[in-house]
């Protein structure tokens, strides 16, 4: 059976509702992400009131909803020997993810993601043990056994090392590599990287949504969209309730979004890339690939958090099948 191999950060979010001004007075952008210290983290857990915690992380959420799916997944991050790297390590088991799950000295990484009532997410990010996994962990074996599918986040492009090394030994070994900027503080802290990533034919297929879009290309929809397509086989732009639009050979599919009551946008982008990317290995068309995309997206932004509930994962199977 084909495997989807996926490489991110392990992380436990942890999220909670706040108004605009919280953000401003963060001093972050909204809808971005920030990466913060653990002298931070711990002050700012500290003062969080009856958060919902969530193992997680970009990649992994799209793993889990792929293997909900049906899928043969694996995921490869670094955890610490602590209270959180368990019950990292027990999602991956009960979601029937195979785990590549190396141990760190750090402690587990995790993302505080502040939710404002327009269901929008600004994401703040301490690493922790995910940033210990290095080039030296990434080798060929990974990539072999049955392995035809390498989906990455963005936001590993911090370690531009390690983020090029993997996708080097996916191509190396006849595997599809898939590229989710992530966010658009990501795309331009990280532009050098994809650029040579780009130049080098590393990335198969490129998903954006349409601010990281924009932050790369500088163009807008249809014309971002050409941009990317321009240096991969498929390029998706998200457009949020909007749908999305999808490019390959020159031709260019929209998809229309699910009209639901979205309550937090955590995960979206990422249960997003799971349908599409599920679809896209029973060799659908990219529009069934974009449609079921779409279903798995607007299940998970009428829940907080980024794990859809059981009833959402049965509505998503009875239209797929």
């Amino acid at each position: 059976m084909k495997k989807i191999l996926g490489m991110g950060a392990a992380l436990v979010d942890v999220l909670y509702s706040v108004d605009d001004a919280w953000v401003k007075a963060s001093g972050s952008e909204k809808g971005g992400m920030t990466l913060i210290d653990e002298k931070k983290s711990q002050a700012w857990l500290a003062e969080v009131k009856n958060p919902v915690l969530v193992p997680g992380g970009s990649a992994c959420n799209t793993i889990v909803g792929l293997s909900k799916l049906g899928a043969h997944t694996a995921f490869i991050a670094k955890i610490g020997h602590d209270e959180l790297g368990k019950r990292f390590e027990t999602h991956l088991s009960d979601s029937h993810v195979e785990s590549k799950l190396l141990y760190s000295e750090k402690p587990t990484g995790s993302v505080l993601a502040a939710v404002t009532p327009d269901a929008q997410r600004t994401m703040f990010t301490y690493l922790g043990a995910s940033d210990d996994l290095d080039v030296d962990d990434i080798q060929d074996s990974l990539f072999q056994n049955n392995v035809s599918v390498f989906y990455i986040e963005g936001y590993r492009a911090y370690n531009g090392p390690c983020f090029k090394k993997a996708l080097q030994l996916a191509k190396k070994n006849g595997v599809t590599t898939v590229v989710d900027f992530g966010a658009f503080s990501v795309v331009k802290d990280c532009r050098a990287l994809f650029d040579n990533l780009f130049e080098e034919k590393l990335i198969d297929i490129i998903i954006a949504n349409e601010d990281e879009a924009l932050a790369y290309t500088g163009k807008t929809e249809e014309e971002a969209l050409a941009v990317l397509a321009s240096k991969s086989s498929i390029a998706v732009v998200k457009l949020g309730k909007r749908g999305a639009l999808i490019s390959k050979d020159g031709k260019v599919t929209s998809v229309d979004a699910e009209q639901v009551n979205a309550i937090d946008t955590t995960g979206a982008g990422d249960l997003w890339a799971a349908g599409f990317l599920f679809a896209y290995l029973e060799g659908e068309p990219l529009s069934v690939c974009g449609r079921l995309a779409s279903l798995v997206a607007s299940e998970v932004v009428q829940v907080m958090g980024p794990q859809i509930p059981e009833e959402g994962w049965f509505r998503i199977r009875r239209f797929f099948r």
